[in-house]
C-alpha cells in the first residue's frame, strides 16, 4: 500500500497527459513524471537507501520537489519535507534527530547545510550527482509498503522548544486524500493545483489526490506567492485549486480590489493555518464568488479534523450563516471528533473544552519522543490541545490556542523555541514571546525582554540561529515579567499590555 502507486496507475492510464509545469511551461507528462520519478528511486536505491530510511527535501516550490517526494516513495524510503524558510541549525536538529541518510537541497542551502556540520549526505539539485540520478535504472514501480509504514515525517514546532517528529503513514495520507474528495472538493482530470504555499506543509500534502485523478501540478516561476502571478496563471490553466493560509486570501482579494486580476479560472481556494477574520471571508466571496473551502487540521491528523463546506462558507440564506461562518465545519469522512467534558465524558452541545479526534487520519505517535505521544494520544483519542465548542448540527469552533502558538502569515512560531535562544545572551534575565495581531500577517512575534540587551544584538542572535519569520518584530522592555503565585509567566497580562498600547 505504497501512496506512491497512485502515480504508476496514472503513468499507466494516461502517460501522454500533462503533469508538471513551472509557470506556463510543461515540465513532465505523467509518463516522464513516472520515469524520472522511478529513476531517482533507484539511484537513491543504488547509493544504499533502504525501505524505512529517511531522505529529507529541503527545496523551494518547483517541479523537482514532486520528482523527489515520488522517488523517494517508490524507493520505500520516509521522505522528510523541510521547511525551506528554516534556518540551517534548525534543520540540522531535523536531519539529526530523524536520521536522515541523505537530503535534496538547492546550492545555496547545500552550502549552509555543510557550514552546519550535519551528519546527513547532502545532495545539490543541480550538481552531477542528481544529473546521474536520471541517467540510472528506474525501478519497474514503488516498493511495497504496509499501510502502516512511515511514508512523510513531518516536524512540526512544539512548546518544548525543539520540533517534534509527526509519523505519517501511507494509511493516514490515502484516508486523508479520501476525504478530501468526499469533504473538500471534487478533483477532475482538468483540474490544475497551483502551489503558491510551501509543499513542505498543507499545499503539498494535497498533491496526491491530485496525482490519483490526472490534474496538472503548477508550480509559479517565483517559487512563492504573487498575487498578479496566480491570476495569470489561473487565468491561464483555469479550474484552478490552490491551498491558502487566511492572509493570502486577503491579499488576493485587496488585489483584486486594485485591479490586479478578477479571479477567472480559480475553482477552489482552501483555506487554513491560523484564524480568519469574518469580515475577511466575506469580502473575498463577495469579490470572487463561492470558490472558499475552509479546513481544520494539525500536523498530528494532516489537514484532516473538520471541514467548511463551499455552501456554508458562502451561503447567507440560512438564520445561523454567521455562526457556521465562524467555525471550521464538521467532522471530516476518516474521523470521529469531540469535545472533551469532565472526567472521560463527552462535552454536550455548546459546551467549550479540548478537541479530540481518532481515526485513520491520525498518527500514531512523534518519531523517538515517547513521553509526548503518551502525552497526546490517549485511549486512542488525539487531544488536540485546541480549545472548541461544538454545536447540536457538529459545527466546531475554536475558541483558543491552549499551545499559545503564534500564526503569522500562516506559518506557525511556538514562543519557547524565540525565548530559548533570546535566553543564550548574558544580558537577559527573563524574556517571555507573544503574538501581536497584526492586519497583514495575522499576528507578529513581539518579545517581553528584561535585561540590558541591545535590541540589535538580539536581533543577531535571532538571525543567527532560527529562521526569519520567527524573528521578533519589537523587543519591548520590562523590570520583571508578570508572574501568578506559581511563578508562571502570564502571558494573557503581556497581551493586555499590548492591547493597552495599541
Amino acid at each position: 500500500m505504497n501512496i506512491g502507486m497512485w502515480l504508476g496507475r496514472m503513468a499507466q492510464q494516461a502517460p501522454e497527459r500533462p503533469a508538471l509545469y513551472l509557470g506556463r511551461d510543461l515540465v513532465a507528462d505523467y509518463g516522464l513524471f513516472h520515469e524520472r520519478a522511478a529513476r531517482v528511486a533507484g539511484w537513491l536505491i543504488k547509493r544504499g537507501v533502504e525501505p524505512g530510511d529517511r531522505v529529507a527535501i529541503y527545496l523551494s516550490n518547483s517541479p523537482t520537489y514532486l520528482i523527489v517526494l515520488y522517488g523517494i516513495w517508490y524507493a520505500g524510503a520516509v521522505a522528510v519535507p523541510v521547511n525551506a524558510k528554516l534556518h540551517a541549525k534548525e534543520v540540522a536538529y531535523i536531519l539529526d534527530h530523524s536520521g536522515t541518510r541523505l537530503c535534496f537541497a538547492t546550492p545555496k542551502r547545500v552550502q549552509d547545510l555543510t557550514d552546519a556540520e550535519v551528519g546527513a549526505e547532502i545532495v545539490d539539485i543541480t550538481g552531477p550527482d542528481f544529473d546521474e540520478a536520471f541517467a540510472t535504472r528506474p525501478v519497474e514501480g514503488p516498493i511495497e509498503r504496509a499501510p502502516a509504514d512511515l511514508c512523510w515525517l513531518f516536524y512540526t514546532s512544539g512548546t518544548t522548544g525543539r520540533p517534534k517528529g509527526v509519523m505519517i503513514t501511507h494509511r493516514m495520507l490515502m484516508a486523508m486524500s479520501l476525504s478530501y474528495q468526499t469533504d473538500v472538493d471534487q478533483v477532475r482530470p482538468e483540474d490544475t493545483a497551483l502551489y503558491a504555499a510551501p509543499m513542505s506543509h498543507g499545499a503539498g500534502i494535497y498533491n496526491m489526490i491530485h496525482v490519483r485523478f490526472g490534474a496538472r501540478h503548477v508550480c509559479p516561476v517565483s517559487g512563492g506567492f504573487d498575487p498578479v502571478e496566480i491570476f495569470e496563471l489561473a487565468r491561464g490553466f483555469g479550474n484552478v485549486h490552490m491551498f491558502a493560509a487566511p492572509t493570502m486570501v486577503k491579499r488576493l482579494t485587496e488585489a483584486a480590489k486594485d485591479g490586479a486580476g478578477t479571479g477567472a479560472g480559480l475553482r477552489t481556494i482552501v483555506y487554513a493555518g491560523g484564524p480568519m477574520y469574518q469580515a475577511d471571508i466575506i469580502d473575498a466571496v463577495r469579490q470572487f464568488g463561492p470558490i472558499f473551502v475552509q479546513i481544520y487540521g494539525q500536523g498530528e491528523c494532516p489537514m484532516g479534523i473538520t471541514a467548511l463546506s463551499r455552501h456554508d462558507v458562502s451561503d447567507r440564506m440560512h438564520p445561523r450563516w454567521h455562526t457556521r461562518l465562524a467555525s471550521v465545519g464538521r467532522a471530516q469522512s476518516a474521523v470521529e471528533v469531540r469535545i472533551a467534558g469532565e472526567g472521560s465524558a463527552e462535552a454536550p452541545p455548546g459546551v467549550q473544552g479540548e478537541i479530540m479526534v481518532r481515526g485513520d487520519v491520525v498518527m500514531p505517535g512523534y518519531w523517538k519522543n515517547e513521553p509526548a505521544t503518551a502525552q497526546a494520544l490517549r485511549g486512542g483519542w488525539l487531544m488536540t490541545g485546541d480549545v472548541g465548542a461544538m454545536d447540536a448540527d457538529g459545527y466546531v469552533t475554536l475558541k483558543d490556542r491552549s499551545k499559545d502558538v503564534i500564526i503569522t502569515g500562516g506559518s506557525n512560531v511556538y514562543p519557547r523555541e524565540v525565548e530559548e535562544v533570546l535566553q543564550t545572551h548574558p544580558d537577559v534575565r527573563e524574556v517571555a514571546v507573544v503574538g501581536r495581531p497584526h492586519a497583514d500577517w495575522g499576528e507578529e512575534v513581539v518579545a517581553f525582554v528584561v535585561g540590558e540587551a541591545k535590541e540589535a544584538e538580539l536581533d543577531q542572535l535571532c538571525q543567527q540561529n532560527i529562521a526569519r519569520f520567527k524573528r521578533p518584530k519589537a523587543y519591548l522592555r520590562l523590570e520583571t515579567l508578570p508572574k501568578n503565585n506559581y511563578g508562571k509567566v502570564l502571558k494573557t497580562r503581556l497581551r493586555e499590555l499590548l492591547e493597552e498600547q495599541a
